[in-house]
């Protein structure tokens, strides 16, 4: 009877989900990552704080009809009860009072991401199973009251680790719903390079340095003028035309997520008359029968126009420019394509109808 229980003991314990620190515990030591993290996207994962990712769950089968919040995987990983959110049929659904769901992608969790496994459909992250030891690239560290640190993760080192979630998400038509497709195509590139750029700044203020990782992980959401370094805009004036090149500097497509759409504008001030070319769109659609779907309902790419990784994409516009004028061209974006607001709810969600600027171009013909 004995040995019944001891192993019952040991059953739970080798499947106990893993318990992670608040994010609110890092800000003592380290106050300024924490302030640079609080905003981010990270913190703001789940349903309660991402009112596009709500509209999108709101949708999906697995909350409609499996009561399954299979997104918690990438959304709401440090979640206590997080097993009993990813089955299905349970009656469990995310709760805005649960602080553990509402950590979203917390310092912790990241920190303790061991290994990623491979897979099909999307990556896993590993989590090492002792608490309070986190993994880093810093090795001139000291060592920490509050918990061990270690230095030997490929991960960390390579500046990869992002890719347990941010590699790639297929669905059960094999379709990749979105994928960064990192093939380090530039020299030393790779996630941290861009996304967690070397700042002023110490990273404790238990051991002072001069800098540390930005922690604010610019991207789509915030922090844009950080990445416009890897776009240019250039311009090839012709007889009666021109031409804008999109010079994507980076190791990755400018639109990953098939919500998102870019758009180019351009207009020209002529003897203080100011004329708005049309605008050009580049988006990756999925969808079925050729028409736009959700992503789960998506057995084909329908329509992929994003500029690609290194790619030096040329659009042309039927204009003459003159002596004088004023050419002003603009990159922006839609968190959620326009054409998708209706079928989500969002026409009125501010974030979801704005046009995010990302970099102007202003160039004075001569």
């Amino acid at each position: 009877m004995k040995n019944i229980l001891l192993l019952s003991v040991l059953s739970v314990l080798l499947v106990a989900q893993p318990t992670f620190e608040s994010s609110e515990t890092c800000k003592s030591c380290h106050p300024t990552i924490y302030d640079e993290f609080k905003s981010t996207q990270h913190a703001k994962a789940s349903i309660f704080d991402d009112e596009i990712h709500a509209a999108v769950w709101k949708k999906h089968p697995k909350n409609t009809k499996m009561s399954s919040y299979a997104c918690a995987k990438c959304h709401t990983p440090g979640a206590s009860n997080y097993d009993e959110l990813v089955k299905t049929h349970n009656g469990i659904v995310p709760d805005a009072n649960d602080a553990t769901q509402r950590e979203g992608v917390s310092c912790a969790y990241c920190h303790r991401i061991e290994s990623i496994q491979p897979g099909k459909m999307s990556n896993t992250n590993i989590i090492a199973k002792e608490g309070k030891s986190y993994f880093g690239s810093l090795k001139s560290h000291i060592e920490s009251p509050f918990h061990k640190i270690k230095t030997d993760s490929k991960h960390f080192n390579s500046g990869n680790v992002c890719v347990g979630c941010h590699s790639h998400k297929k669905n059960k038509y094999d379709i990749n719903v979105c994928s960064t497709n990192i093939e380090n195509e530039l020299d030393g590139a790779n996630c941290v390079s861009c996304h967690m750029p070397k700042v002023k700044g110490s990273v404790s203020n238990m051991h002072e340095t001069k800098e540390h990782a930005f922690h604010g992980f610019p991207g789509t959401h915030s922090h844009q003028d950080m990445l416009t370094q890897y776009v240019d805009i250039i311009l090839k004036q012709n007889d009666k035309t021109f031409d804008i090149t999109i010079d994507n500097k980076s190791s990755h497509a400018l639109t990953l997520h098939p919500m998102r759409m870019m758009q180019l504008r351009a207009k020209v001030t002529r003897e203080g008359k100011t004329t708005q070319l049309e605008h050009k769109n580049f988006a990756r659609i999925i969808g079925a029968d050729g028409k736009g779907t959700p992503p789960w309902l998506a057995k084909e790419v329908v329509q992929d126009t994003a500029v690609k990784a290194n790619e030096k994409r040329v659009t042309g516009y039927d204009y003459t420019l003159k002596k004088g004028d004023t050419l002003e061209v603009t990159i922006g974006y839609y968190l959620v394509n326009p054409k998708m607001l209706k079928s989500l709810d969002l026409e009125k969600s501010e974030v979801a109808t704005k046009f995010h600027h990302f970099k102007t171009e202003k160039f004075e013909i001569k």
